[in-house]
């Protein structure tokens, strides 16, 4: 114990005595801090304060081995990234801001945020690795030119015992695992990262968590029994025969075994014995229809990832009204998938925004994703439409759309104007605009239909 108390007041890891202690609290400055009381605890985070952590780097290893040999967890982590960027980014505000909005669209084409492969490359890294470390990189003119995705694996917070960071000029710290050397140090500024499921969201120190990192043991139990029931069934399925020969000795059985096993590559119809003996067939095994062990690890692997099992191609047993009902937890886990992914490109836009002059503060805005589930497109109109009917403002209504409101601003505007590039032509005109009405538990599945007619 003294040892430990020893290192702990090396790395200031003492606990500091409360400036108005209560009555029978103890004030010994010498005491172990009161966020890790044991001493376990203590040692492993000083072990955290000076190197990587292997737990995450095991874990994250094991699930990029995974993704490589196991084309159900290559789907999953497909899926996931590609649903949740389904739309793309967009800028949200309450009030149309158009230079916010052309400042926005410079941003997002500098870092390629409008192709699909830049944000399903960043959303499948969070998916396995529960941590998206995005470096940011000035040009010369002082502006945002690109957010490169780092391995979080390598990556050192540097905190103290709050769990908050020291030195905001050198708050992450990236290790070279195979000299033990220090390669980067990463500003506060420069370096955003977003955890997935941190066990303490205020401890900075603390990373997040993969995915699927609860499912790799229940994985490899998967796999192993699988090899296993491929073994058995080779070994055990074929169809044998047992050849008696009665009254033949070593010299005799030899000899017949070899011929027999001669013709083995060849159809073989009939044997022929010049003594008493006979050929009876010995059945397989008849228990190979037996698999509920591997239904069992398939299903409590499944149980762990976001989406159903019935999504990637196992539906047996499974209901539809069942499924509907995971599909709607599946699409909670994209909701916050979606948050934690858009917020790391917000940090960076309101970077961009102050190396430029402007406060980000004073603007009113937020970086969001365009769908927040997997609708179709008839059914962003179908509840855009709606939100018509209730009356809710056009703004409202082109968002519920999966509508850019700034673009349909301009669009609507242009029209005014006598500019709009693709005049309508053929339609009637009507006084006072389309008439929408709702009629409630008359689609399919129990929900409202719309209806849309012009007053003539």
């Amino acid at each position: 114990m003294p040892v430990i108390q020893s290192l702990l007041r090396r790395v200031g890891l003492q606990r500091i005595p409360p400036a108005n202690p209560l009555p029978g609290e103890d004030v010994n400055p010498s005491s172990e801090i009161g966020r890790r009381p044991t001493p376990e605890n203590s040692i492993k985070y000083l072990y955290r304060t000076m190197w990587v952590d292997p737990d995450l780097r095991q874990a994250v290893l094991d699930i990029r081995e995974m993704d490589r040999e196991d084309g159900r967890v290559k789907k999953i982590h497909g899926r996931m990234a590609r649903t949740a960027i389904k739309g793309g980014l967009k800028l949200k505000t309450r009030a149309t801001n158009r230079r916010l909005s052309r400042l926005w669209g410079q941003f997002e084409r500098r870092l390629n945020l409008h192709r699909r492969e830049k944000l399903e490359s960043d959303c499948r890294g969070l998916a396995m690795e529960g941590n998206l470390p995005m470096q940011w990189v000035l040009g010369p003119d002082r502006r945002v030119v690109a957010g490169v995705r780092m391995p979080s694996e390598t990556l050192l917070p540097q905190v103290g015992a709050s769990g908050r960071f020291e030195n905001p000029g050198k708050a992450y710290e990236q290790f070279d695992l195979t000299t033990g050397q220090s390669i980067a140090r990463f500003a506060l500024w420069q370096l955003s990262l977003v955890r997935l499921t941190p066990d303490n969201y205020d401890d900075m120190g603390c990373m997040g968590r993969p995915y699927l990192d609860a499912s790799r043991g229940v994985w490899r139990k998967l796999c192993m029994t699988d090899e296993d029931l491929v073994i058995r069934r080779r070994v055990r399925a074929p169809l044998r025969l047992a050849h008696v020969l009665e009254g033949a000795n070593k010299e005799d059985l030899d000899a017949y075994r070899d011929q027999v096993e001669s013709e083995q590559n060849e159809i073989t119809t009939d044997f022929y014995l010049n003594k008493k003996g006979g050929v009876s067939p010995v059945q397989g095994d008849a228990n190979l229809d037996q698999i509920a062990d591997v239904a069992y690890l398939l299903d409590t692997f499944f149980a762990g990832s976001p989406a159903p099992k019935g999504l990637f191609g196992y539906a047996d047993g499974l209901q539809r009204d069942i499924l509907e009902d995971m599909k709607r937890d599946y699409f909670d886990e994209i909701d916050a998938l979606q948050d934690t992914l858009s917020f790391v490109y917000c940090l960076g836009f309101r970077l961009d925004l102050l190396l430029q002059g402007i406060n980000p503060d004073a603007e009113d805005f937020d970086i969001v994703f365009a769908e927040r589930r997997t609708d179709t497109a008839n059914q962003r109109a179908d509840l855009a439409l709606k939100h018509q009917a209730l009356g809710a403002p056009k703004k409202a209504v082109f968002e519920a759309a999966g509508l850019d409101p700034a673009a349909m601003q301009e669009q609507l505007e242009a029209e005014a104007e006598g500019r709009d590039p693709y005049p309508a032509t053929g339609f009637p005109e009507s006084s006072g605009g389309p008439r929408v009405s709702v009629t409630p538990s008359n689609a399919r599945k129990g929900e409202s239909a719309t209806t849309i007619s012009t007053r003539g």
